[in-house]
Order: structure tokens, then C-alpha cells, then sequence
């Protein structure tokens, strides 16, 4: 049997959205003749704009079970691959009708995948990897798998956002914000290194969504020299291209690590409360900075905490400007 449309279920955040981005280019490799359909969350439809490898971008706003179900079946997708792991997910493909869905054991509602795939989270794993290991179903197809990971954003794209924010090259990013605040390093030691290579010649571009105003906020102000603070200033492909454009990133464990690594831009990660072994440190291009001591309480989350459970916050407030900074200038 051949695949005529194919979607591929992906509503999580923006940094696991960016980390699809090789299973949707393997999966149009190795089924060239297939539509490939790709279903975001709402407001993330842009990042795979203009793709060469996705047919349709469909938005989901996570309501309306029953509703969403039946709009998939009106498509007629005769397979489905979910990295997302939610219930939610699971009974909207079962209840879409899509003849084949491959999704993870460790799904909710995973019984309700007609094939299900063992969801690895060991040592040395990367995201990426897991995703591609959703394709181990179809080893009978002369499957071609690609790995790196690509966002479609083009140079013209990058340099006409670099022009529209009169930036300067080059220039680093710095990105402090995070959804959880115990992987949100110290603003005022993001500023410290700032300042740092703002002496070495480089120009300091604070990015961040609207929820990360305080952070960059606070960045910004703790600075000695002047940075140019955009952060909910950009559309999302204008801080994609700010990300591409970028002589080197800077961020916590977050969606900038992961765009920064589909450019081949330098990057930084700043690991507190999670940790490496999770799988989202850089697949390529990048280093990583971890607290200089072990702790019994880390990591204390895979996606972090709003507090620190323990009340001292040691894995964040233990790493220091000058290790960032040694890390930072081991790849410039």
C-alpha cells in the first residue's frame, strides 16, 4: 500500500514544533509522491511557511475535540504520525478515522495507535532521534531519513528583518526568557555577559516572546552598555530570521536553542532545573553550561517548575557569567 496524504500531529511548544522538522523532511523523502499535511498549534502556522516538504499547515487551538475530528476525516489522511504525546491527541486521531496512526507508548490514550512505538528518554538521546524512531513502522518502505534539522527561512528573508531593525553586524542574542521560571538563568548574569562581548565588538539583541518581558526587561536594564531589547517586538519568522542571522545565541533550555541549531547558528544552553539527558541539548553547532556541582533535587522536572521546590535555586544561581562566557567563546 501507498501513502496518498499523510499528516504529522505536532501541537506542543514552539522548541518541540522546531525539533519536527526532520521527521517532516524524511517523512516527504521518503514518500515524495504523498501530500504531507502538518497540524500546529494556533499561532505557530508560520514557522513552516513555504516548505518545500508539507502540502497544508493546519492551526489547532486545542478546543473542539469532536469538531477537529471530523474536519481530519473530511481530509481523508490515510496515515498519521504524532510526536505529540497527549491524551487529547490520541482520541482525536482515533476518532478522525485515520486507518493508520503511529504514535508513542508513553501517549496517553496509547492503545488507541494502531502502532505504537517505545518513547526512549535515555542518555545521549535526542529529540530528534525519538521523532525519527516513529518511523520504524514503515521500515518495509524504502524509507530516507534525514536528520538535520531545517526551518525555511530564507537569507533575503534574514537580511530584510536584520535591515528592518537597523541591526548591526555581528551581533549576539540573548534570550532569557523561559515558560518555567526555574529554567530562566539570572537575568542580571545574562547582562553581565552582554556587556562582556559588547566590548569585544558585538552588538547585543535581546529576543523573547510577550511572556518574557520581565526577563528581558530586567536583562536590558541590568546592562552597563546599551542592547537593542526586541523582545515581542517581531513577528515569529522575524525572530527566526534574528536567530539565523545571529553570530552566536545564548539561551536557556528553550525554543531558541532548537531554531538556532536548524541555522547552524552558534548556540549556548543554559541547563538549571532540567537536564541534558532529557534530549533537547544541541544536536549540532553547540555547547551547553550546567551547574559546576551535582544536586540531589536536579533534575526536579522535565519541563522545570514555577518555583524552586527547594527554595534556594541553586542550579541557576551557581553557574556564573565567566563560564557562560568561556562556553560562548569556545565556538566564536
Amino acid at each position: 500500500m501507498t501513502f496518498r496524504k499523510i499528516l504529522i500531529f505536532q501541537t506542543a511548544f514552539l522548541g518541540d514544533l522546531i525539533l519536527t522538522s526532520p521527521l517532516i523532511k524524511s517523512v516527504k523523502k521518503s514518500f515524495p509522491e504523498a501530500d504531507v499535511s502538518l497540524v500546529v498549534r494556533k499561532g505557530f502556522k508560520s514557522v513552516f511557511a513555504k516548505s518545500p516538504y508539507l502540502s497544508e499547515i493546519i492551526e489547532f487551538d486545542k478546543k473542539g475535540i469532536l469538531r477537529f475530528a471530523s474536519f481530519l476525516k473530511s481530509k481523508n489522511f490515510d496515515l498519521v504520525i504524532s510526536p505529540h504525546r497527549s491524551h487529547r491527541t490520541s482520541l482525536i486521531l482515533f476518532l478522525s478515522g485515520i486507518k493508520r496512526r503511529i504514535g508513542f507508548d508513553k501517549s496517553g490514550f496509547a492503545f488507541l495507535y494502531t502502532d505504537i512505538v517505545k518513547h526512549r528518554m535515555e542518555k545521549g538521546i535526542h529529540e530528534i532521534d525519538r521523532n525519527l524512531s516513529l518511523l520504524t513502522p514503515l521500515k518495509n518502505y524504502p524509507l530516507k531519513v534525514d536528520n538535520e534539522p531545517e526551518l525555511p527561512i530564507s537569507s533575503e528573508e534574514a537580511e530584510k528583518t536584520v535591515k528592518k531593525f537597523n541591526l548591526e553586524k555581528p551581533f549576539i542574542v540573548l534570550a532569557p526568557g523561559s515558560v518555567w521560571k526555574t529554567k530562566a538563568w539570572l537575568p542580571e548574569n545574562f547582562a553581565k555577559v552582554g556587556d562582556y562581548f559588547y566590548k569585544q565588538g558585538f552588538q547585543i539583541v535581546i529576543v523573547g516572546s510577550a511572556k518574557d518581558i520581565p526577563y528581558c526587561q530586567a536583562t536590558e536594564e541590568s546592562m552597563k552598555n546599551k542592547a537593542k531589547n526586541l523582545c515581542s517586538k517581531t513577528t515569529l519568522r522575524e525572530f527566526l530570521s534574528i536567530i539565523k542571522s545571529a553570530s552566536l545565541v545564548i539561551s536557556n533550555d528553550s525554543s531558541p536553542v532548537h531554531a538556532a541549531v536548524s541555522f547552524n547558528t552558534p548556540v549556548v544552553e543554559i541547563y538549571g532545573s532540567t537536564v541534558p539527558d532529557f534530549g533537547f541539548f544541541p544536536y549540532r553547532n553547540g555547547t551547553y553550561v550546567e551547574p559546576p556541582v551535582e544536586l540531589p533535587c536536579r533534575p526536579c522536572g522535565i519541563h522545570g517548575k514555577k518555583e524552586c521546590p527547594e527554595k534556594h535555586f541553586k542550579c541557576m544561581k551557581s553557574i556564573t557569567p565567566e563560564k557562560v562566557i568561556t562556553a560562548a567563546e569556545s565556538l566564536i
